[in-house]
């Protein structure tokens, strides 16, 4: 691809000649972490300006050092256990702060292997520096530098609880890979100062044409028309990362804009997805919060009303189907100069859509993304590999190899970079050799390696789980249902994000690339690819059902999903009703989800280790007595029938007088989450003094729910009571007197009683 490069830089332009100053202790960092960090910011086109003199602890600072803080848009402040202890790294710090004070200066503190706790109250190694300077400070004789230096120390002071309250990044070497972090603070950066002229960050290697291509497309006038630019390739090839950064780019630009992620998997997920994409778009459009709408057509109605009187810049990411084009673009046209940018597999989706079947067709332009050339692709991988934008010595030979088999593709070559970082040659070679024995697909082969280096069995059933149930949910939902399985999860979240297989987003979800989950669940497949009843986990509605119907479930399943919405009903083939026996000879299940599934029998059918327990849609109006729920962690029974949910009591009684939650014994003793959301017959919850151990409770949008038992003060457990949308609760200013140690409470959509 061509490289786009322009005379004048975004710094020149503003007086800049720096864009980062590097404020750091070079006995601590120099060598290291430091040095990776500035290499780093030179391969994605940062400048960057570092001192590589080192200064004696007394000496003053350099005034050119000032001078290049000054002209630089940005300070990157590494601080590491003796930071402190220079009097010139400390007087660095006050002239950033001061800087900052008075222009744009973005300053970014990195907390290298030091608690900002440390930094904020001058504990620890920052304790010991700062009492060190102090006995200089008194014992200076001279009274007119005993007074500078209590002027120099009261800044000081100071500066450390200013940048202990910014926000940064936490290195902590134990539990995260430098590599990853040092990835992350490029990309924070970059973002930060919009670098717009250079390639600014490891993931867009490659992509100069294409930004400037898009751009130009969009700064185009088109007062009279509606453009649309769909952007197409094959997957993981980087459609998502060029939407997404030309999206940020520019979106100030418009009065109104929005950028729908990830719109495939989430429709595939939850028959509501498309609905929920269309609250979202609404919702961006109109920059209030929008009522929500239970109809897909009615919901398009109210789209098509809202862009047709507004000029708007709109992502539509990763769109599979018609239908989801048709919900979200309308049939009746946008506001003329608005631009839409579609990033799909296939291309002819868009010109097949409801919006090109109109009288006034849009404009419509596509552009193919297409692999990296070799020198792009050995640049991506050296930079995941070695932190650089070549080969180590010794690894040239293996690197050409391996950049020729990935043919280009960026995810691949980041996942193989990743993987064999901190390898030796030897482990490359052996690599290579198992890559050339696969028959599969090849990208899912390169996939499959970054798999099989996680460090342990651990962090790979862990991994199988996600792909096959999580995806999308919060993480740390998902961490306390995995823990209750006998997961480590600490150690084993951020394994997986170092290898990036998973990555969290900014509202705590748990994602996971589609080409990587697909691999997942394709290792679960090998399990058994004919019987899937012997593998450890059934996603596939399909195979669930069949699974279930025929009463072959084993002990080999770990975990189960069945969503009766999601199957074609002419694949039926006869009734639709489960019986409970199918689940008894699943004595391993641990994670259940059973969504708008009709069931017969005994509950007490239901295996003992459940951990997670989903039944959407539940016509239950009640929750059974003989249902195993010793080890049951959450508990989702959300838009189901249920009335009321434990036994509410306004006027404490003595205990043998309480009806138990249910029958004689704390059945619900585990229980940390649960979810009653949408249910719109539930009018009453309570029983927490049967729940000692519960954290979440979420009933949002249960539009009949009437009262809160006041036994809910007796969870000492719970950190987040989220009630939006209950607005008949009674006696609400009471509950939430009772909820003062609850870290999160949500009551948006209620009505605040006068009690």
């Amino acid at each position: 691809m061509t490289v786009l490069t322009e005379n004048n830089s975004a710094s020149s332009i503003h007086g800049h000649i720096y864009d980062v100053f590097l404020s750091f202790r070079g006995v601590d960092t120099r060598h290291s972490f430091t040095n990776h960090l500035y290499k780093a910011f030179l391969d994605a086109k940062i400048t960057t300006f570092l001192d590589d003199e080192e200064i004696e602890i007394g000496e003053d600072l350099k005034p050119e050092l000032g001078i290049a803080i000054k002209s630089s848009r940005a300070s990157v402040i590494v601080l590491s256990k003796n930071y402190a202890s220079s009097t010139w790294c400390l007087d660095e710090l006050v002239l950033i702060l001061e800087q900052s004070k008075s222009s744009n200066h973005v300053v970014y503190p990195i907390f290298y292997h030091v608690d900002p706790t440390h930094v904020r109250k001058q504990q620890s190694s920052f304790g010991d520096a700062m009492a060190k300077h102090r006995r200089y400070m008194e014992a200076e004789s001279d009274a007119n530098k005993r007074s500078q230096w209590v002027q120099r120390m009261e800044g000081w002071n100071k500066a450390l609880i200013e940048v202990a309250d910014l926000k940064g990044n936490d290195v902590n070497g134990s539990s995260r890979k430098e590599t990853g972090v040092i990835e992350e603070i490029v990309n924070d950066i970059y973002n930060k100062l919009r670098i717009s002229s250079r390639t600014p960050s490891p993931q867009l290697i490659g992509m100069e044409s294409s930004i400037k291509l898009v751009t130009s497309w969009l700064k185009e006038a088109s007062s009279h028309t509606t453009d649309i630019l769909t952007i197409f390739g094959i997957g993981g090839i980087g459609k998502t990362t060029l939407a997404k950064y030309v999206y940020a780019l520019h979106c100030c630009e418009f009065h109104t804009s929005s950028y729908i992620a990830d719109i495939g998997r989430r429709c595939d997920e939850k028959p509501s997805g498309l609905l929920d994409l269309q609250q979202q778009l609404r919702d961006d459009i109109s920059k209030t919060s929008s009522i929500q709408i239970h109809d897909v057509s009615i919901s398009t109605s109210k789209l098509e009303n809202m862009v047709a009187h507004r000029k708007v810049f709109l992502v539509l990411d990763d769109i599979n189907s018609v239908h989801q084009l048709d919900a979200l673009l309308g049939s009746k046209g946008f506001h003329p100069g608005s631009k839409i940018i579609i990033t799909t597999k296939d291309s002819r989706l868009t010109n097949s859509c409801a919006l090109f079947k109109t009288n006034v067709k849009p404009n419509h332009s596509k552009h193919l993304l297409q692999g990296l050339n070799e020198t792009e692709s050995r640049q991506l991988l050296c930079f995941h590999a070695f932190m650089s934008s070549n080969p180590k010595a010794g690894y040239e030979e293996m690197s050409e190899k391996l950049v020729k088999y990935c043919e280009g593709h960026p995810t691949a070559l980041k996942v193989m970079g990743k993987s064999l970082h901190n390898r030796d040659v030897a482990y490359w070679e052996g690599c290579m050799e198992e890559l050339k024995k696969e028959n599969g697909v090849r990208i899912n082969s390169i996939l499959r390696v970054s798999f099989d280096s996680l460090p342990s069995t651990n962090d790979k059933e862990m991994f199988k789980d996600i792909a096959c149930f999580f995806v999308g949910m919060d993480k740390d939902v998902i961490v306390t249902i995995l823990k209750a399985c006998g997961i480590e999860t600490t150690t084993g979240i951020t394994n997986l994000i170092d290898t990036d297989l998973v990555s969290i987003t900014e509202d705590n979800k748990l994602i996971m690339r589609q080409l990587v989950q697909e691999m997942g669940r394709y290792i679960v497949r090998e399990e058994s690819l004919d019987k899937p009843w012997k593998r450890s986990r059934l996603w596939c509605h399909e195979d669930s059902f069949k699974v279930l119907k025929h009463k072959k479930g084993t002990g080999n399943v770990r975990g189960l999903a069945l969503d009766m919405r999601m199957l074609e009903k002419e694949k039926l083939r006869g009734s639709c009703e489960l019986i409970t026996d199918a689940l008894s000879k699943m004595d391993s299940l641990m994670l259940l989800q059973l969504n708008y599934v009709q069931i017969n029998g005994s509950y007490g059918n239901f295996p003992k280790e459940l951990r997670w327990l989903c039944m959407h849609g539940s016509p239950l109006k009640s929750i059974p007595s003989n249902l195993p729920m010793d080890n049951l962690v959450s508990l989702d029974l959300s838009y189901s029938n249920i009335e009321s949910f434990g036994v509410c009591y306004s006027n404490p009684q003595p205990l043998q007088k309480k009806q138990k939650l249910i029958g004689d014994k704390r059945l619900l003793g585990s229980l940390k989450i649960l979810n009653l959301s949408f249910c719109e017959q539930l009018y009453s919850v309570g029983g927490f003094d049967q729940l000692p151990a519960l954290e979440r409770l979420i009933v949002t949008k249960c539009i009949g729910l009437r009262e809160v038992c006041e036994s809910i003060a007796q969870c000492g457990e719970l950190v987040l009571v989220d009630l939006s949308y209950c607005n008949k609760l009674e006696k609400l200013s009471k509950i939430i007197v009772m909820l003062k140690k609850v870290k999160t409470l949500l009551l948006e959509g209620c009505t605040l009683d006068e009690s």
